[in-house]
């Protein structure tokens, strides 16, 4: 596996549904951000200023629910190799208790901010989030 980059993020009440959970829109919420917060801490100035990313496809697992109060961990890391301009996305959310609530696989394209469309995803894009720096 790639290197992991770790946040937290604590279920308010406005993430909460009528059912007392996490409301399952709330959590594609949080795969966007933590991404987007993996792509910030980590990939460099350069890439971060010439390109972007869209999502393509989410593929999401909800095993556990995640209550108002929860501190929850979320995880991700990268796939193991890109394809065109696609990339795989790993993320595990797990809740207090240690148990996975959420597990998801996005597909991301990178799009050159330049052309204004998809390119091959760059070697050197890719390099820090493999390395691990």
């Amino acid at each position: 596996m790639n290197p992991v980059f770790e946040s937290t993020l604590t279920a308010g009440p406005e993430h909460i549904d009528e059912l007392g959970h996490v409301n399952n829109a709330v959590w594609v919420q949080w795969i966007q951000q933590v991404a987007v917060a993996h792509w910030e801490a980590v990939a460099r100035a350069e890439d971060k200023d010439a390109y972007y990313w869209v999502v393509v496809r989410h593929e999401i697992d909800y095993l556990r629910a995640a209550h108002e109060g929860d501190v929850i961990t979320a995880r991700t890391w990268v796939g193991d190799a890109p394809k065109g301009a696609r990339f795989d996305r790993l993320m595990e959310f797990t809740g207090p208790n240690g148990k996975v609530c959420v597990r998801s696989r996005t597909q991301w394209a990178i799009i050159d901010k330049r052309l204004g469309r998809p390119i091959r995803v760059p070697a050197e894009v890719v390099a820090p989030f493999v390395s691990g720096g």
